[in-house]
């Protein structure tokens, strides 16, 4: 690993977590960043937002925890199993990360459905498309229809021996065929196909409900005290 210039940020109120302060460590702008080193980066905890790359770096806290699936590992559970079957004619299309019009105004429905209160309800189409793609990163937009209808969006990233989950949203209309359990699905399939490793899933934070899905996803491994270990549901 070459060396990174990293920085600080100040601490904040944390997202997730009531009560806590959060600060992250972010690869400095002034170095350039590119898909191999990334590859390096995030099996060492880093994650991308745009074209920012951090790790979570609190004095106090250690909630965040970075994960990904071993995808050759991976055993799909009866409930993970009856999604796939419900799915079976969705079909799939995979775009470059581009702006597109159907994908922003479907993105902002989501948002009010999902979360109403959060910050991302008034994203206009220049925050939409700077928080999921990036200048330097081989991101592609998966398209996932029924009834040719869009009716999902999952952001990914394609990295040297892994795909990175990046965002997944959907269309509210089509909330009943769990297309973010079938985002995911179909990611460690594809990582299958492509003979990669690893589906990275952002970080699993024990204590808040909209980051504890991830251990789901079994057998699923998170990067604890610098190395990855095995978390059990």
């Amino acid at each position: 690993m070459i060396s990174i210039p990293l920085f600080l940020t100040e601490q904040s109120p944390c997202s997730y977590l009531d009560k806590k302060n959060a600060q992250s460590a972010f690869v400095h702008p002034s170095f350039t960043l590119n898909t191999a080193i990334y590859s390096q980066l995030i099996e060492q905890g880093f994650r991308r937002s745009g074209n920012e790359v951090y790790t979570p770096h609190c004095p106090s806290c250690s909630a965040c925890i970075p994960t990904r699936i071993a995808v050759d590992q991976f055993l799909a559970t009866k409930n993970q199993q009856r999604c796939i079957k419900k799915n079976n004619n969705t079909s799939v299309i995979i775009k470059p990360a581009i702006f597109e019009q159907v994908h922003y105004d479907m993105y902002m429905r989501y948002q009010k459905y999902k979360h109403s209160n959060g910050s991302m309800v008034n994203s206009s189409e220049d925050d939409y498309i700077n928080f999921l793609a990036s200048n330097w990163c081989n991101t592609l937009f998966v398209e996932f229809s029924i009834e040719n209808q869009l009716a999902a969006v999952a952001i990914v990233d394609l990295l040297d021996n892994a795909l990175s989950a990046v965002y997944t949203f959907f269309d509210p209309d089509f909330s009943r065929y769990g297309l973010g359990n079938y985002a995911v699905l179909w990611q460690i399939q594809h990582a299958l196909d492509l003979h990669l490793k690893f589906v990275y899933m952002g970080f699993w934070i024990p204590d808040c409900r909209k980051m504890s899905y991830k251990t789901q996803y079994q057998p699923i491994q998170g990067f604890i005290e610098q190395q990855w270990q095995t978390i059990e549901q």
